[in-house]
């Protein structure tokens, strides 16, 4: 199994939309943080040609850019998960991750620090950030079956993951297909 890990693309400045009195949890895209995700999302389509699963955390900000990426992957209908928020425990998202495990590839929308520290925790098996995504990145990690028996599930968990590579949103946007 591949797990596409990906940033919320920019949204609304916080301590303005903290203003509002509206939640966090509402906080929008902007207009402009929208349209690079979109250029993004075709430069992800050439290192990711397809998506099996795609889960955003409940947060309007990951469920718009959800929505972008599968836009860009047609067909495609984003799954809330609320393991994604940014408070969300791990052992319970890597719960749902074994739950997918039989799936190509899976690929979540949240936050960051949350993100970062979801994958040092499957790359090391320490709850370390070994990378830092910024608004609209995105990485690949890879988990392998188990080795004794190459027809099982991917082994999900902590430590089991190894890094394909980790993208800028400038790099997405910059590659074509």
């Amino acid at each position: 199994m591949q797990l596409l890990i990906v940033r919320h693309a920019v949204a609304e400045d916080r301590d303005e939309f903290a203003r509002t009195g509206q939640d966090d949890a509402k906080r929008p895209l902007t207009k402009a943080g929208r349209r690079k995700m979109q250029r993004g999302v075709r430069g992800l389509r050439v290192v990711v040609p397809r998506i099996d699963v795609l889960a955003t955390s409940p947060f309007t900000r990951a469920a718009e850019t959800a929505r972008i990426v599968a836009d860009g992957y047609e067909g495609l209908e984003p799954v809330t998960v609320s393991e994604l928020t940014p408070d969300g425990k791990y052992k319970d998202l890597i719960g749902w991750l074994r739950d997918q495990a039989a799936r190509g590839v899976v690929a979540i929308v949240g936050h960051e620090p949350h993100l970062s520290g979801l994958a040092g925790l499957l790359l090391t098996g320490r709850n370390d950030p070994v990378l830092v995504l910024k608004k609209g990145a995105a990485c690949l990690v890879e988990f392998a079956p188990d080795e004794g028996d190459p027809d099982a599930k991917a082994d999900v968990g902590a430590g089991r993951a190894k890094l394909l590579w980790s993208l800028t949103p400038g790099q997405l946007r910059r590659l074509r297909g």
